[in-house]
């Protein structure tokens, strides 16, 4: 019959764990000083800003602004919104993900990019310039984090109050969140993009 695992270790020789301890010392010891963004913070980001966007704020934003629609038909207007408690459970969990990834999207340490990107058409920055403007106004990008945050419980409102119309109107002002901050640090010259 098999020991279990306490039993193992509380029989272990105080040697042997004294030296399966000594490469996590080594480990601590040798990390890059280099990076002193995070010393003294439990947080230990991994995704870029761009990358939280893909994996969570977009998809969770993109969810809720289908979850309610007029669409015309060649049948005529029809109108999608959520009628199961699964429908609104399910757009009531993407809300919750839009407003908890705002905070992630705030973690001391977090990056742009995990690389260089260029810029992807005109008026456009690249990453470096991207990094710089948020460096350079961490409190505003903090705030506009917070306005999509704050759209997002609106949303979060009208789910439990199951009013289609409310979360149609909150959609609009997390569309409007998103844009004004990327306005600001991602595509700030407009007047490259108007037509001449």
């Amino acid at each position: 019959m098999a020991r279990s695992a306490k039993a193992h270790w509380t029989r272990m020789p105080l040697a042997i764990l004294s030296l399966l301890g000594a490469p996590t010392i080594v480990l601590a010891c040798s990390r890059d000083t280099k990076t002193t963004e995070n010393q003294g913070s439990p947080f230990r980001p991994t995704a870029s800003i761009l990358e939280l966007m893909d994996a969570e704020v977009d998809p969770a934003a993109d969810f809720l602004w289908a979850a309610v629609a007029s669409i015309s038909t060649r049948a005529g207007i029809e109108d999608r919104e959520p009628h199961t408690a699964e429908e609104w459970a399910e757009v009531r969990r993407k809300a919750i993900t839009l407003s908890e990834a705002t905070n992630l999207l705030l973690l001391p340490g977090r990056r742009v990019a995990t690389g260089y990107f260029p810029s992807h058409g005109p008026g456009e920055l690249d990453s470096t310039e991207v990094q710089r403007r948020i460096d350079a106004n961490h409190a505003a990008f903090e705030a506009l984090a917070h306005v999509l945050q704050e759209a997002s419980q609106q949303a979060l409102a009208a789910i439990d109050a199951k009013n289609p119309a409310d979360l149609m109107q909150a959609g609009g002002t997390i569309d409007a969140a998103c844009e004004g901050c990327h306005v600001v640090f991602w595509y700030p010259d407009q007047s490259s993009l108007l037509p001449r």
